[in-house]
């Protein structure tokens, strides 16, 4: 039992007569149970989000591709392909693909092809949102190769000619990342064909043998209030399937020793244990409700929660993100509001929600933001400036179909100075400025500026803010 329930006075099924609880107690017993409840909604909310993008992408009635296969998005994430995908601040200026990995049964062999230095790369999350590993961009190049992803206690022998990575969790994401633009142009094509060869095999049919038959998922479906909202959002119709979930996901994805040893015992008065299903029938009423506070605040809490350096009106995030490990805000914030979040080293983003002023950006007013220069990158990668609705963390319908600005925008107008302005309004700003329009919602949004294979300059400015010149968003008064 999690927690013994609170025997009344009299009460003959308690065994012993006692007195009740003082209000002194009631209140204390409510705020610490809703402490704990809510520190562990933090710890689990990129569990949870992750098994939730697995039913949306992989297992569930609607999945875009079966487990260990990959879906590719056929075109950059529009609003649309957004939603479909249920995956949050997208970047727009690659195709993207997803696919889910079951490691239990196998391995997995995982092929990328030589690009023709066009930038791609695929990152590997584990189910705790952790990037342990990268395959192509500036991990490995862009030349190609083969790689086993090996799940935790897997002891066979891999045929040569691959390297190994281990897995950390049972099952994880492969999320390949293809640049669409190279040399200033669109190459759809190119990029699609370079997706299209990045590709999995389960061992034993790699090695010429009968394809290993994966067993069958009958994981619960998460029922959540708008399936309109990101898998992030964790609107769950009944705010207790979240704990539920994290147990579930949990015990078949443990997370480290180090944290079954130190962290998840003090997770017992909630009935959250390793090697049990959560029952709520076993959780003291008053914990229970505590419980179903927590999961409802937690995912709008995370969406509020300021964290990393606020510097010129922008949101820096620290170094520990992609692969926060025991950094647990961070990981938390970022399973929220930018779900798969790279590694520095891999790529760099901040975000922007309010101007100059400290105001919040919104479609009602008007704004620009002046750059020296571009994010820093090694080629072939790339810089971006994206819009995104705040409601829902997707990109944002227009009249261009215009979701970023930066390097890979041919047509963008410099000062004389050698920087440029980005318009960012929801009307046109006119014809002649247009070349430099972001266009906004006309309610809240938020920029996020990235670069992909950042150099070292960018890298800085998670842990140096004033190491290289970040611009504010600025009104602009008619």
């Amino acid at each position: 039992m999690a927690m013994p329930a609170v025997a009344q006075e009299g009460d003959a099924s308690a065994g012993v007569k006692q007195t009740q609880l003082t209000p002194a107690q009631l209140t204390a017993q409510a705020e610490w149970a809703y402490s704990l409840a809510l520190q562990t909604a933090n710890w689990g909310a990129p569990l949870v989000t992750m098994y939730n993008l697995r039913h949306n992408d992989a297992v569930g009635p609607h999945a875009k591709s079966s487990p260990n296969n990959i879906w590719r998005m056929e075109n950059i994430s529009t609003p649309a392909l957004s939603k479909e995908a249920g995956y949050v601040t997208p970047n727009v200026n690659t195709v993207y693909g997803f696919g889910f990995m079951d490691l239990g049964p196998e391995p997995v062999i995982l092929t990328v092809p030589d690009s023709d230095n066009l930038y791609y790369m695929v990152e590997i999350v584990d189910m705790y949102t952790n990037a342990f590993a990268y395959v192509g961009g500036k991990a490995t190049g862009y030349k190609g190769g083969k790689f086993a992803l090996v799940g935790p206690g897997w002891t066979g022998t891999l045929p040569e000619g691959v390297t190994r990575i281990d897995a950390p969790t049972r099952w994880i994401l492969l999320q390949p990342r293809v640049h669409l633009y190279k040399d200033g142009k669109v190459v759809l094509d190119t990029a699609r064909k370079v997706l299209e060869e990045i590709r999995t095999t389960g061992l034993s049919a790699y090695t010429g043998g009968t394809p290993l038959k994966l067993p069958a998922y009958n994981y619960p479906a998460p029922v959540v209030s708008d399936p309109g909202l990101p898998v992030s959002a964790l609107d769950f119709k009944d705010p207790l399937q979240f704990w539920e979930i994290l147990s579930d996901a949990m015990n078949e994805n443990p997370p480290p020793d180090s944290q079954i040893a130190a962290l998840l015992p003090s997770f017992k008065p909630l009935g959250i244990e390793l090697g049990r299903k959560w029952d709520r029938t076993r959780v003291d009423p008053k914990v229970l409700e505590a419980m179903t506070k927590a999961a409802t605040n937690i995912a709008p809490i995370l969406s509020d929660l300021p964290f990393g350096w606020f510097y010129q009106g922008a949101y820096i995030p620290p170094a520990t993100i992609g692969d926060s490990q025991t950094d647990y805000m961070t990981r938390a914030k970022i399973a929220r509001i930018g779900l798969t979040a790279n590694t520095p080293f891999e790529a760099v983003y901040f975000q922007y929600i309010v101007d100059s002023n400290a105001r919040p950006l919104t479609g009602d007013k008007k704004y620009t933001i002046t750059y020296k220069e571009g994010l820093p990158y090694i080629e072939p990668g790339f810089w971006s400036l994206t819009m995104y609705d705040a409601k829902n963390n997707y990109t944002v319908e227009n009249s261009l179909n215009r979701y970023m600005i930066g390097s890979d925008t041919p047509d963008l107008k410099k000062n004389p100075d050698g920087s440029f302005t980005i318009y960012i309004q929801a009307e046109s700003p006119g014809k002649a400025l247009e070349s430099n329009w972001l266009p906004a919602p006309k309610g809240l949004f938020y920029l996020i500026p990235r670069s992909y294979a950042p150099a070292d300059a960018t890298i800085r400015i998670l842990s140096d803010p004033t190491s290289w010149p970040v611009p504010a968003v600025v009104e602009v008064k008619d």
